[in-house]
């Protein structure tokens, strides 16, 4: 039997009297449910959202929240949290910050949601960290890997990280280089912020030695000539490059018209989509190079199933729930994305409680989130001291638009944290494809 089927058939047995309907989606409890907080009525949770559904970010992320919707659409026809509707509010701030700022101003003070989820970008984002930690609003599973989301929860309580963040990235990437690559002389292509500059912290506590060179870009600026030339000038043979897809193209075009061939390429997970970076050469290249092949051979990370596993139980049932969902498009790894963090949110929503507070919410994630499986490949952090997300990465090589795992999962935390190997098992979905409820904070 399929997920979507038998969570259909849950549902069915529920409303034929096999219990309250409450079981389809989570949170259990006596009593009634009522108005708890704000954006919490009898009936319905209100979330909120900012993404570039337009503009130069677009291409990839806009992608994330469908997928979001069309899990948490999913969790609604088999009975909601606790009996309530999710409402689902996703605006474009087109990654502009001062955007950013109005549609979540908008999405608190006028649309009152209970809580903001999955927010995507490290510099959209920093613009309205302190204003939701002043008012108090649950800032779940920022959809970026800085530091800032769960470093410090003193300075920011209400904020979450979700994804592995870039310095634990960096340095998984930079112990696989010295174990692998002990005599590679390497580039460093950055963006100029904290995903640049987290990802170079991390991979520099393993060969700052054989780093040869560290350039960066601004983004906006689509000209990365003088950068990729410096990589050159210096020599570097493997470049490692902590960027956003468009500028995984953008070097890989500009390496090609200078005649530039390090032995190796390697980019953090964020930048590696094939599809996505295929599409994306094509358009830049006006049709000269029509897809990912550039890629061949390069590695990346991973710290969730992709679209190129499809015996993957996620994936199937990820698969099943896009189909189902009768939204345009097929299923893409951002897609994936959208639908792993809207199951950690259901998690979230379920520990909750039946009437829950936003500062139950928090204290839900603080006891319970360390403890919950789902799709990332490695376990949570989330404790009163730590808000950081997923601590693991596995990495692969790209062949075409699939992936081969080079190096399993390896686990680490910030600092000087030690890398060890991840022995634990994969978590397969629920039957119903719902998060059981395991752990309700009283």
């Amino acid at each position: 039997m399929s997920f979507v089927a038998a969570a259909a058939v849950v549902s069915t047995v529920a409303a034929c009297g096999g219990g309250n309907n409450d079981d389809g989606g989570g949170g259990g409890g006596g009593g009634e449910n009522e108005a708890s907080d704000i954006g919490i009525t009898e009936d319905t949770i209100k979330l909120g959202a900012h993404y570039p559904l337009t503009g130069v970010a677009a291409p990839g992320y806009s992608e994330i929240p469908t997928g979001v919707q069309a899990y948490f659409d999913y969790v609604n026809e088999n009975g909601g949290v606790n009996g309530r509707q999710i409402e689902y509010i996703y605006r474009d701030d087109a990654y502009n910050p001062t955007n950013t700022t109005q549609v979540v101003n908008q999405l608190v003070l006028e649309d009152e949601v209970f809580a903001i989820v999955g927010g995507l970008g490290t510099p959209t984002h920093s613009a309205v960290l302190d204003f939701l930690n002043s008012e108090g609003v649950p800032d779940l599973f920022v959809s970026s890997g800085s530091l800032l989301w769960g470093e410090d929860p003193e300075a920011n309580p209400y904020t979450f990280g979700w994804q592995t963040d870039y310095e634990s990235e960096g340095k998984i990437i930079g112990e696989y280089i010295a174990n692998e690559f002990p005599d590679a002389k390497v580039g460093l292509f950055l963006q100029d912020d904290d995903f640049g500059e987290d990802g170079e912290a991390g991979i520099r506590q393993y060969i700052d030695d054989q780093i040869v060179a560290a350039v960066r870009y601004t983004p906006g600026n689509t000209n990365v000539a003088p950068q990729i030339s410096e990589l050159q000038a210096a020599g570097a043979d493997f470049v490692v490059g902590f960027n956003v897809p468009s500028y995984t193209a953008l070097s890989q075009l500009t390496a090609l018209q200078l005649g530039y061939q390090p032995e190796n390429w390697f980019y953090s997970n964020v930048g590696s989509d094939p599809t996505l970076v295929g599409q994306l050469l094509a358009r830049f290249s006006e049709g000269r190079v029509s897809d990912a092949s550039l890629l061949d051979g390069a590695f990346t990370t991973d710290y969730l199933p992709t679209v190129d596993e499809p015996d993957n139980p996620w994936v199937q049932l990820f698969q099943e729930i896009w189909d189902a969902s009768g939204q345009e498009g097929e299923l893409t790894n951002y897609r994936i994305y959208g639908m792993s963090m809207a199951y950690t949110t259901i998690q979230a929503l379920q520990a909750a409680g039946q009437n829950p507070t936003r500062d139950g919410l928090i204290e839900a994630i603080e006891t319970a989130g360390g403890d919950w499986e789902g799709p990332v490949l490695a376990p949570f952090r989330y404790s009163e001291d730590s808000h950081m997300g997923t601590s693991g990465m596995s990495i692969s090589r790209l062949v075409g638009t699939s992936s081969e795992e080079v190096q399993g999962i390896r686990v680490t935390d910030i600092g000087d944290a030690e890398i060890e190997e991840y022995d634990g098992e994969p978590a397969s979905p629920p039957e119903n494809g719902i998060p059981d409820e395991e752990s309700v904070v009283d």
